[in-house]
């Protein structure tokens, strides 16, 4: 059978596409002529007989023709296997040759470079020179956790977006559903893009600033930890209400006459209840009413709540009478 390809890619007979590209992946990096200038002969062989038996087993049609009749039969037009069902076989005996991919193409299909070797002046694996960059193999190996690698892979930076919430929203707290599409890498290393529905809960009493971390949902690279996703919540302006930490505050126009003699507020809540809140007291510019627990959730503990503060806007008459002037001193003289 000449050259055993399941030996020299060190898999058994029943290996999967997966099982030889992570054999030829480890391999190749292993024995390029490269990472090995003390023993650059050797290594050049090794690598050229690695990307030999790849391009061999991974291939349905030479595997079967390999596994029948050796090497020999892959380079002599050996028929293939009548019940293979491959193209241009027949039971007419149709021939099969071998054409093998240089290991300069192998590679490039692997590590996603159009001319892995550079320069094709000099002596290589493949009849041209070659030189890497060195974070090519460090990239390779901070990946795949090998043994060469002198540091861990870095991550990406985290990517932030805003996460605009009404306030109702932030009162009662809501779920979300967020379409993402990102970058994977397959098992080639390929890029591939997918979608993926992200759920976000949002808890009630929750501030503008809170954080939500999805980690590691960004594009995958080859060398890189994928970046955390990180949604940040921005609360939006509400026609009624201005937040105060876990207080709400609501503002209402009242005359004069009721500022100074008794004032009834309604006040709809958040969640759509209604509240009636009778003032007594003399309302100045400066008063506030302020009714307990009927504010935001408190994010510890949504059970309790602030407060709701109520301030008044009160409206002067623009002008009044010579008589209403009167009447007003007299009331507060006798007051």
């Amino acid at each position: 059978m000449g050259v055993d390809y399941y030996k020299v890619l060190q898999v058994d007979r029943s290996a999967k596409d997966d099982d030889l590209k992570k054999a030829y992946r480890k391999l190749a990096m292993k024995w390029h002529p490269d990472k090995n200038p003390n023993t650059k002969k050797e290594a050049e062989a090794k690598f050229k007989q690695i990307s030999e038996a790849y391009d061999v087993l991974s291939d349905p049609q030479k595997r079967a023709i390999y596994d029948q009749y050796g090497e020999e039969g892959l380079n002599s037009q050996a028929p293939p296997p009548a019940s293979g069902g491959f193209p241009g076989g027949s039971d007419g005996g149709a021939s099969f040759r071998f054409n093998g991919r240089s290991a300069d193409d192998i590679f490039s299909e692997f590590f996603g470079f159009a001319r892995p070797f550079g320069d094709t002046r000099g002596s290589g694996p493949s009849g041209g020179g070659f030189r890497f960059a060195e974070d090519v193999f460090s990239s390779y190996r901070s990946a795949t956790g090998g043994e060469a690698s002198n540091a861990p892979p870095r991550k990406a930076a985290p990517i932030e977006r805003q996460l605009p919430c009404n306030l109702e929203d932030l009162y009662k707290g809501i779920t979300r559903k967020m379409k993402i599409s990102r970058d994977v890498l397959d098992s080639s290393w390929r890029p591939t893009t997918v979608e993926e529905i992200l759920t976000i809960e949002i808890k009630p009493g929750w501030k503008k600033g809170t954080k939500i971390t999805f980690p590691e949902k960004g594009n995958e690279q080859r060398g890189i930890i994928p970046s955390d996703l990180v949604f940040i919540v921005d609360e939006k302006p509400h026609a009624v209400f201005k937040r105060d930490g876990n207080d709400l505050v609501i503002t209402q126009k009242i005359p004069l006459v009721e500022a100074l003699t008794g004032y009834t507020a309604q006040v709809t809540t958040l969640d759509g209840r209604t509240l009636t809140v009778p003032v007594n007291n003399v309302i100045s510019p400066t008063y506030e009413e302020v009714v307990k627990g009927e504010g935001m959730p408190i994010p510890k503990d949504p059970s309790r709540k602030g407060n709701l503060r109520i301030k008044f806007n009160v409206k002067f008459p623009s002008r009044l009478t010579t008589e209403q002037k009167t009447g007003i001193k007299r009331m507060f003289s006798s007051a």
